[in-house]
């Protein structure tokens, strides 16, 4: 394997999750000291990710640096808490309440101040909350205009620490504004800022009817702008946050050499919800997807799979897939 992969973990994939008819969740809640101890049971893990307000505030930031650190890891992402509570149902940066815009604007502002205390170069820009439910309930130019300038006016409080837009078409509105690649590339174009960029959740990119290797080559075609990765799986229909591989394992070994071929050196996090299953195993179970798949990339060679892609000969990237993972 010639590049080396550093692995993060959403801090979430070792605590219970809920649903909608398990609101507790499916296990037992942990606080957040005994989620790190889970992060350092699964090899090749060197990174998390937090939640500002869920897992670092103003008062906690410095012991959860130091525990996290004497873990042995680093934080690779914070994401702002712009979703998860009644006030932002009608929106955040987009809403049509100015105070809601206030409030969401200051807490991605706060996320990313403690991200540059943490040593973590990235915060996760979510806009989960701004779309819309029914026909004629948007003001669809107002709010791109809301969210342009919401994040340029964040993206200038801490240039030195990177915001990733990160897409996804629906959930929790039926309609997310910013819920595709192409969507993703005009914001990020509008805001036209050095530190604003994008992630793909592969899971997101899925639910949007995307090939996650497209959309990581048009982000990187367009301005260099694929700042962070999330993976995960799932059928299309929904967010399901499987573990890596479980589903499209054909495409997410596309992802990997694409990302490979461009020099993504950005962090590999796992951002899954093992709802059933034990985090450390799943997680555990992502990062050798992700290795082994990428180990194949090795035994087929890229030179061939590059030959085979430029030929344009389905039939012969079929035949490389099977004698590859079939013998």
């Amino acid at each position: 394997m010639a590049t080396t992969l550093r692995f993060s973990a959403n801090i979430n994939t070792f605590n219970a999750c809920a649903d909608r008819y398990v609101l507790s969740g499916y296990g037992e809640r942990l606080t957040t000291e005994e989620l790190i101890k889970a992060a350092t049971q699964v090899e090749g893990l060197t990174g998390v990710e937090v939640v500002g307000l869920w897992h670092v505030n103003d008062d906690n930031l410095e012991q959860m640096h130091r525990q996290i650190k004497d873990a042995g890891l680093e934080v690779t992402c914070v994401t702002p808490d712009i979703w998860a509570s009644g006030k932002w149902g009608w929106g955040s940066f987009a809403a049509n309440d100015p105070q809601i815009r206030r409030d969401a604007i200051h807490e991605v502002k706060k996320s990313m101040e403690w991200a540059k205390q943490l040593n973590c170069e990235v915060v996760d820009l979510w806009f989960g909350q701004d779309g819309y439910d029914y026909p004629l309930q948007a003001d669809y130019l107002a709010a791109w205009d809301r969210i342009i300038e919401g994040t340029i006016e964040c993206a200038e409080h801490v240039p030195e620490v990177k915001l990733v837009i990160e897409y996804k078409p629906k959930e929790p509105r039926t309609h997310c504004f910013i819920g595709t690649v192409g969507k993703t590339l005009l914001l990020v174009e509008k805001v036209n800022k050095p530190n604003v960029g994008a992630m793909i959740d592969v899971g997101h990119a899925l639910m949007a009817y995307e090939n996650a290797a497209e959309s990581a080559a048009m982000l990187q075609y367009f301005g260099q702008k694929l700042f962070y990765m999330h993976f995960n799986d799932n059928w299309r229909l929904w967010d399901d946050d499987m573990t890596v591989g479980s589903v499209h394992t054909v495409e997410m070994l596309e992802l990997l050499y694409w990302l490979d071929r461009m020099g993504y050196n950005g962090w590999y996090a796992l951002d899954i919800f093992p709802y059933r299953e034990d985090g450390i195993r799943a997680a555990t179970e992502s990062i050798c997807w992700i290795k082994g798949l990428y180990g194949l990339l090795d035994e087929i060679g890229r030179d061939r799979i590059a030959q085979v892609i430029a030929s344009g000969d389905a039939m012969e990237a079929s035949a490389m897939i099977r004698e590859a993972l079939l013998g």
